[in-house]
């Protein structure tokens, strides 16, 4: 996704809850950022986000307080993020992608959680659904798992010989399980032979490339 398209769509979905009916007379609104990754990994993304929100009216410093914590792609980091800023009484949480998202969740049924292109909301249990996602959850979506099958229909064009497909997943996020789950179907009902490799943390990486290449 463009940087452009970003600034609109994440800035739209935060101005969604407003964080000054929540706040208490005289504080400042707090917006909890719960970033997946690193400050250096989601620079460009937490620029759009600030600049979006200035355009709104909530300047850093002087209208909104953005605390930003990071997880480097730690689920359990992500939890006691969450728990922070629920003891921290935050106005809205703002969560980075799917984990981060369900971490916010379990932390809070009160707070407002906007929570930015998850995969499948609705699959991954953070909404009830689409049309109604019910409860303090709300956010947008990039709706990947459906395009899982359009994908592979790509790479066949691309490699008209494909026979074999391997496919590497971060299990512990549940939009990329739901995403692996519909591109194995779609291979398998395509008649390819399909390998898949879990990935649960950094040093799984190197080694499932290996799988790969034996696989190959």
């Amino acid at each position: 996704m463009r940087r452009r398209e970003f600034i609109t769509l994440l800035g739209g979905a935060a101005a969604t809850w407003p964080i000054a009916a929540r706040a208490q007379p005289g504080k400042t609104p707090t917006v909890g950022f719960l970033g997946a990754s690193t400050p250096a990994g989601a620079g460009p993304w937490v620029a759009a986000f600030a600049q979006r929100l200035r355009e709104l009216g909530w300047t850093q410093g002087r209208t909104v307080a953005i605390e930003y914590r990071w997880a480097e792609g730690r689920n359990e980091r992500m939890a006691e993020i969450a728990a922070e800023f629920v003891r921290a009484k935050a106005d809205v949480i703002v969560a980075q992608g799917t984990p981060a998202a369900l971490a916010a969740k379990n932390a809070t049924a009160t707070l407002p959680i906007v929570f930015s292109l998850p995969g499948d909301p609705v699959g991954s249990g953070l909404v009830a659904s689409l049309a109604r996602p019910g409860g303090n959850v709300t956010g947008l979506s990039s709706q990947t798992v459906e395009l899982g099958g359009k994908r592979l229909d790509l790479l066949r064009e691309i490699v008209p010989g494909l026979r074999r497909l391997a496919i590497m997943a971060n299990v512990g996020n549940a939009a990329n399980v739901l995403d692996s789950h519909e591109v194995q179907a779609a291979a398998r009902a395509s008649g390819l032979d399909v390998a898949s490799f879990e990935i649960r943390r950094t040093e799984d990486i190197a080694p499932a490339f290996a799988c790969v290449q034996r696989y190959g």
